[in-house]
């Protein structure tokens, strides 16, 4: 999945409060801070989980943007986009999340210019989807159903689930690139009235209003 910088950004926990997080629509939290090459930090909501997950590696093949290098990375991201994960990640699950992520990603990017996806990523989102994922649950019951632990295998068969969704025909027009001419940046406009225009209006939708500002007084 492309990525706006020319060098290595990275995909970091926040160390300065981070904005509320946004539900996508299968309810889990979304958004992560990047960081540029400069050093500096900017808050990227990509609108779902699944697109989220992409962003953590599957970006234009540098190793250097890689961020689950092992087992443990995958283990810290799942813990911060699902509750009361079991924590165990083993070398074949990283490898089994790197193989998802991918396809994610190269669904995303192609349907962000209307393009058509490959069906061999088709058919591993789909395999993942087929297995089972998180189960939702009704609060205020008095008895424990299923596992209270979420599995790793869980949490990727669940955004797989959510990507199916994100990618849907009727979803499609929410899959989206940066309007920016610099930032290839993909998302999913949950809002309403579905006219997202930038990845973040800290970073590109800042730097839109500053040039329309900087045109409208040259033209005076």
């Amino acid at each position: 999945m492309p990525h706006p910088e020319t060098t290595a950004p990275t995909v970091t926990p926040a160390t300065t409060p981070a904005p509320t997080p946004t539900a996508d629509n299968a309810g889990g939290a979304t958004g992560q801070w990047f960081t540029s090459s400069t050093s500096r930090q900017w808050w990227f909501d990509s609108g779902a989980r699944a697109l989220d997950f992409a962003y953590t590696g599957a970006m234009g093949n540098n190793p250097a943007w890689e961020r689950l290098n092992t087992p443990a990375d995958l283990a810290t991201w799942l813990e911060g986009r699902f509750e009361a994960c079991d924590g165990t990640v083993t070398d074949r699950d990283l490898t089994d999340a790197k193989g998802l992520r991918e396809a994610i990603a190269s669904i995303a990017t192609t349907l962000s210019v209307n393009g058509t996806p490959d069906s061999r990523q088709v058919d591993i989102i789909n395999l993942f989807a087929a297995t089972p994922d998180v189960p939702p649950r009704l609060t205020g019951g008095s008895l424990q159903a299923g596992r209270t632990r979420v599995r790793t295998g869980q949490a990727l068969a669940t955004l797989a689930r959510e990507a199916v969704f994100l990618f849907g025909d009727d979803q499609l027009e929410r899959i989206r690139e940066c309007a920016a001419d610099d930032c290839a940046l993909v998302f999913y406009d949950e809002s309403r009235s579905n006219n997202r225009r930038w990845c973040s209006m800290q970073r590109c939708g800042n730097r839109a209003k500053v040039r329309s500002h900087r045109a409208r007084n040259a033209a005076r």
